[in-house]
């Protein structure tokens, strides 16, 4: 995991997130499917509710219920959030 202590002063995403904390998800993680809650997502990743703490760079499969299952890789890991950085942008 990699450590912040100072918290992020300016968001320098390129990318607008979509609020979607309404929605759920199935996160296939070490062969597990677990339901998720979905706090944003954006074309090129999203941030997940998810008690296991997964390593960076550890692949993931994110099925969103209106989509295909997409690929990942976990950027980060933070007080019971995750990032996924999708190994392709969704359309």
């Amino acid at each position: 995991m990699i450590p912040r202590k100072v918290k992020r002063v300016f968001d320098g995403r390129a990318e607008a997130r979509v609020d979607a904390r309404s929605q759920t998800a199935v996160l296939d993680f070490r062969g597990r499917k677990n339901v998720v809650r979905l706090v944003n997502i954006a074309p090129s990743g999203a941030m997940v509710i998810f008690s296991t703490t997964p390593h960076i760079g550890e692949e993931v499969l994110l099925q969103l219920m209106d989509r295909a299952p997409i690929c990942g890789r976990v950027q980060w890991a933070r007080d019971g959030r995750i990032g996924v950085s999708f190994t392709t942008a969704l359309e």
